[in-house]
């Protein structure tokens, strides 16, 4: 299962729930303001730390740039283009959006 989530970790409580219920083996894509928890001084506080050991974490590369935190990624995150955003989707056609 795909889960996304858009929000920042410390201004909604998607991204804690997400990560709570999120099976080992899911995905989680974070789009727009939920790529802030990705980066290296937040990936402890969010959460994002400790998912990585059993998620694997994207972000999407063109939200990542927007918000001037592409070399501040957290180590093991993997960044998306647009294409690769499609082809995860195409993976797992089974998804979540946490809103």
């Amino acid at each position: 299962m795909l889960h996304i989530v858009n929000q920042s970790h410390t201004g909604r409580d998607a991204l804690s729930s997400c990560l709570r219920l999120a099976g080992d083996g899911h995905a989680l894509l974070l789009i727009e303001d939920g790529v802030l928890a990705a980066t290296a001084a937040a990936a402890a506080a969010s959460g994002i730390a400790a998912a990585l050991k059993r998620l694997k974490v994207y972000v999407l590369q063109g939200d990542v740039a927007a918000r001037g935190c592409a070399a501040r990624m957290a180590e093991g995150v993997t960044l998306l283009d647009y294409g690769g955003f499609v082809d995860l989707v195409v993976e797992h056609p089974s998804n979540q959006s946490w809103l």
